[in-house]
């Protein structure tokens, strides 16, 4: 799989930009504040049909404009697609494939598969559980859309049901109406757990591999699911145990003002040779993980869909040492790149010398 063309038109600070790509390496070259993560975030959008630095459309748009565009013609193995998105300050997108409207925003799912790997993604690791939560949310809305709507019906029940805790008294409250929110959320809830449950499985057996190959065989790595409700055993058990712990955490809801209990306070524990490296491990180390985490990442995608996804580079390869960038470049020889950068160091003139340079100044496009 790979994006031929990319025309996007008032988005960010690019007015009209028409750019043709290479299939497998393009490198973006430009100052800091020029649109470099701009462009990639456009090319992201062909995939979930949202941005992976904002969950406002409107911002994406160029100021003083009532509309933005991203228009892209994307290769796959059996089908060549031509996907439009259209951004409006005062109104839903809406989102074409091959000139047809989608009934739903979410049926651009399943058709582009993008990974992103920033400096962001170094902090999957040692920061918070939130990071790692959106590190699985967004691996799997991306391939299963029946997943995102899952999350999506999800978190909203949990506003409303956090809504009512908020603003009920503890002494007053209506059970039948939190009864009937603690059902909904144990239905959509139960859900998300179990398919995040088979995702760290998998995603925990193919870094393994890639983890002991980065370190030459000298550490192991482990992905454990840590939820607090989900027992493995039949669905009517599991759900029973969730109403259960919702029933039983009532009092701490209301004091609090959110609820406990959920998917929405899992976790990922990240352990190498058995030790939890969040705590810990060395830089380097929370670092290779990093780096198995985004490489597993990749492979589970072409496993589960038999595409290979865009990799989209955001100004990482500073980050990692030598022996890191190489690993991953060696990686990732039949997937098509976009890699930002302030110049062109020796390593990628020496790993990467088949490739299109973009060079971007205030987004424009200029000619090298």
């Amino acid at each position: 799989m790979y994006i031929k063309n990319l025309n996007i038109n008032n988005f960010r600070n690019y007015r009209n930009v028409d750019i043709s790509f290479n299939e497998k390496v393009n490198i973006i070259i430009g100052n800091n504040a020029q649109g470099k993560t701009n462009l990639l975030e456009a090319i992201y959008m062909t995939s979930l049909g949202k941005s992976f630095r904002t969950a406002r459309d409107n911002e994406m748009i160029m100021f003083d404009n009532e509309k933005a565009s991203i228009k892209a013609e994307i290769k796959k193995k059996n089908t060549e697609i031509n996907l439009e998105i259209n951004l409006f300050q005062k109104q839903k997108k809406i989102i074409k494939i091959n000139g047809i409207k989608l009934n739903k925003n979410t049926d651009i799912l399943e058709n582009v598969y993008i990974v992103v790997f920033s400096p962001e993604d170094l902090k999957i690791v040692k920061d918070g559980p939130e990071k790692r939560r959106n590190f699985i949310n967004r691996e799997l809305c991306q391939i299963k859309p029946l997943y995102y709507h899952n999350l999506f019906k999800y978190s909203k029940l949990l506003l409303q049901r956090n809504a009512f805790l908020k603003n009920i008294n503890i002494e007053k409250y209506d059970k039948n109406m939190l009864d009937i929110w603690n059902r909904e959320l144990v239905e959509y809830g139960i859900k998300l757990i179990k398919e995040r449950s088979i995702f760290i499985k998998k995603l925990n057996a193919i870094s393994s591999i890639i983890h002991k190959n980065i370190t030459n065989g000298k550490e192991d790595i482990e992905l454990i699911y840590e939820n607090n409700i989900y027992k493995k055993t039949d669905e009517i058990t599991d759900k029973n145990i969730y109403l259960n712990k919702l029933e039983e955490s009532i009092r701490k809801d209301f004091i609090r003002g959110n609820t406990d209990i959920g998917p929405h306070k899992d976790d990922i524990i990240i352990k190498v040779n058995n030790k939890d490296i969040r705590n810990y491990g060395s830089q380097g180390q929370q670092r290779t993980a990093a780096l198995a985490l985004k490489l597993a990442e990749i492979k589970f995608i072409e496993e589960e869909t038999g595409e290979t996804p865009i990799l989209l580079l955001d100004d990482v390869l500073s980050e990692l040492d030598a022996e890191r960038q190489k690993f991953l470049i060696n990686s990732l020889k039949d997937i098509q790149l976009f890699i930002t950068t302030t110049d062109i160091s020796n390593f990628i003139e020496k790993n990467l010398p088949e490739n299109k340079i973009i060079k971007i100044c205030n987004g424009t496009i200029e000619k090298i």
